[in-house]
């Protein structure tokens, strides 16, 4: 549950270039298209512990302010995935997230056993904590 309304957690989602502030494993945002989150758009970002790093993309393939986003993740050569934000007001001016992940095409999904699926779990938890901090950090700004 987060702290302030669905348009306010979705002003954090359309900020493309707050991804690496709250996206664990996003390392660096290099470009966010000025139509970003209409579909279609992309960000480009960089993955990993430098000097390991992956540059890449990801897409919008549904956008539907404040309540839904849904995104392609590239990180090849490792796969990609699809990302998926649903957001929904709760009483009180907060915001119920669910945020489901899965591997769409690459190694990544060839290899997925229940490791991976507990690790990815506990990287999306860290992830909604890093965007409930900014969302509400914001809506104290207000």
């Amino acid at each position: 549950m987060i702290d302030a309304p669905p348009e306010q957690v979705f002003a954090v989602l359309a900020d493309g270039w707050t991804y690496s502030d709250w996206v664990v494993g996003t390392a660096h945002i290099r470009d966010v298209d000025d139509a970003w989150p209409r579909v279609g758009s992309q960000l480009h970002h960089r993955a990993g512990p430098w000097p390991f790093s992956l540059e890449d993309t990801s897409t919008v393939l549904l956008s539907e302010p404040p309540y839904r986003l849904t995104l392609r993740a590239e990180l090849w050569p490792a796969g990609e995935a699809i990302v998926a934000f649903a957001l929904e007001p709760v009483e009180g001016g907060r915001t119920r997230i669910r945020l489901g992940e899965d591997f769409a095409a690459g190694p990544l999904l060839w290899i997925r056993t229940k490791i991976n699926d507990m690790v990815l779990h506990q990287r999306n938890k860290e992830t909604l904590r890093r965007l409930s901090d900014i969302a509400t950090r914001q809506k104290g700004d207000q």
